[in-house]
């Protein structure tokens, strides 16, 4: 509504002055002070700079992640370093800093690049021999993670393996096997993780930080003590829930293992972590994607709702290959277009679920304004691209969706109703209380990576999972979690993404779709679901901060009152 109003009052403007009407004021006329000159040379010159090096070291990234090869790492390696290199420059750092200290860019856009700028340069005002350190543990780390294969009982197995053993095995020795096979990464890279951690507090530290987690999340233009409200309101809202569903969830299973369910172990939650819903509830989904093509299905989904991703497909490595990446993420190589997604597809119901999420974040990358400034063609925050993954991602168990892509009829849609939105609900309340377990380990983590980790890893997961510690000394279990190399002081997001795609659900629903409620809704074929997507979302890339988009695309601020009425009462 205020867009509308904002182009009526132009128009009315524009008409007064070409009446020679004299009744309204003349839009004022923005003239640039010597600051915004200074700073737009500055942009042109550092994004001629910058940009043959990030398309350079995206598909450095990408070749190492095909290929799983030493010197594509290497190669990976120097990439990521000439890029970092840049942004370690003091004296261009010094300059952003005064111009945002002074208040003379006034215009909103130049504003908004100098603040991506800034937050850019700051993490990186680094000593260039620790940066290089930095750089080369971190990428050794990734090689060793990525190239990583379990073996169970001398035979070598791959992720997906692990995980089918996880899923669809019965005898606890064998699925106990899996579990340890895909943990044992941890022992081989928790040293070099570890040392990873100090040298990114001794790069924080010279810049007034107490730590590197309060410098990531401030150079994300996140708020720690906001983060810490969030989870505290997350953790009440959701504790009794899941406790209920634990203990539904924990009977079924033990039913299936032969098992009493105080002697269930972590092995017996179907993936390395517990952060999906086991396929046990009624049903198991896996069985209606089995005979389908899950490349197709998102295909054929997102051509209907007008966001055709055949370019992004076409560009992307779908499919398991030795020394390839194991799991699945999207990459957008020049802020041009050439977007693309690695996964390792197969067709059951994770997989599906997967796809619809990086192609999530891929049509948020492939439909940002490409005439506006370089350096907001991204997302608004990190948590805003995983909130449009995570938005599409949930179709896979939304059983108006199944029926409409996998031809289902009624009478199998009514089975998957129930049984479809308890799989939404558990997975929900499941994946909330584990990125309570990532949000305070990795807290505690860059707050005293000195002491006993393996033991407090264990403890949040009892305390906040209710998953039992195997016996005997504790293992570097948290280390076999990636993120905390690749992606530092990130995973929070994927949570405050799920408060988002909620909000953009119930937004959606109802000024969208004009519908009361979100009873039958799967959102196939609604054109008007891309169009707004374009419109409010993708094409303003990081034009505005986090939260003002959102409250521009939605009405209101990030809340997780949909989440909660949507997922917990």
């Amino acid at each position: 509504m205020k867009t509308i109003i904002a182009a009526q009052w132009r128009s009315i403007c524009l008409v007064a002055l070409l009446a020679g009407c004299s009744g309204l004021p003349a839009p004022p006329i923005h003239h640039s002070t010597s600051e915004e000159r200074q700073l737009e040379q500055f942009i042109t010159e550092h994004v001629a700079k910058v940009r043959p090096l990030m398309k350079a070291a995206a598909l450095a990234h990408w070749q190492a992640a095909v290929s799983g090869r030493d010197a594509d790492y290497e190669n990976m390696k120097q990439c990521e370093l000439a890029v970092r290199l840049v942004y370690t420059n003091r004296d261009e750092y010094a300059l952003l800093k005064k111009m945002r200290e002074s208040g003379q860019i006034a215009d909103p856009l130049l504003a908004r690049q100098l603040d991506l700028l800034y937050f850019s340069y700051l993490p990186n005002q680094i000593e260039p021999d620790l940066l290089k350190q930095i750089v080369e543990l971190n990428t050794r780390i990734t090689q060793r993670f990525h190239t990583y294969r379990g073996v169970i009982e001398g035979t070598t197995v791959t992720l997906n393996d692990i995980n089918k053993i996880l899923t669809t095995e019965k005898d606890s020795h064998r699925r106990e096997q899996a579990w340890r096979a895909g943990k044992h990464v941890a022992r081989l890279i928790r040293d070099d993780m570890l040392e990873l951690i100090r040298l990114r507090n001794r790069a924080a530290r010279p810049l007034g930080f107490d730590n590197f987690r309060t410098l990531s999340l401030t150079a994300n233009e996140q708020d720690p003590a906001e983060l810490e409200r969030i989870f505290a309101e997350l953790d009440r809202l959701t504790a009794a829930p899941f406790a209920r569903i634990k203990a539904e969830l924990d009977a079924i299973l033990a039913r299936h293992y032969g098992l009493s369910p105080s002697d269930l172990m972590p092995w017996h939650y179907h993936d390395l972590f517990f952060q999906r819903v086991p396929l046990v509830l009624d049903r198991n989904l896996d069985e209606y994607y089995r005979r389908a093509d899950v490349k197709q299905l998102a295909q054929r989904f997102f051509a209907g709702i007008g966001l055709p991703v055949d370019d992004i497909l076409a560009r992307s490595d779908l499919y398991e290959k030795p020394g390839k990446d194991q799991h699945a993420f999207s990459t957008d190589i020049d802020r041009e277009g050439d977007v693309r997604i690695l996964c390792n597809l197969q067709n059951n119901e994770q997989w599906m679920e997967t796809l619809l999420h990086e192609l999530g974040h891929a049509v948020y990358s492939k439909y940002h304004d490409r005439s506006a400034p370089f350096l907001v063609r991204d997302a608004a925050h990190a948590f805003c691209t995983e909130a449009v993954a995570m938005f599409f991602g949930r179709l896979s168990r939304n059983p108006f969706w199944m029926q409409q892509m996998l031809g289902l009829t009624d009478a199998e849609r009514r089975e998957l109703e129930a049984v479809g939105q308890r799989y939404l609900q558990f997975q929900q309340l499941i994946f909330a209380r584990w990125t309570l377990v990532m949000f305070h380990f990795e807290k505690q983590l860059y707050a005293n990576p000195e002491q006993d980790l393996d033991t407090l890893w264990w403890d949040l997961v009892e305390h906040y999972q209710m998953v039992r510690r195997p016996g005997g000394p504790a293992q570097p279990d948290w280390a076999s979690k990636l993120h905390f190399t690749v992606a530092p002081c990130y995973y929070h997001n994927y949570m405050l993404g799920e408060l988002l795609a909620s909000q953009w659900h119930q937004y959606i629903v109802r000024n969208v779709l004009g519908r009361e409620s979100d009873a039958g809704v799967g959102y196939v074929g609604e054109k008007a679901v891309g169009e707004y997507f374009i419109r409010e979302v993708f094409s303003l890339g990081a034009r505005y901060p986090w939260n003002e988009m959102i409250r521009r695309a939605t009405g209101e601020p990030l809340t997780p009152r949909h989440f909660a009425a949507q997922f917990v009462q």
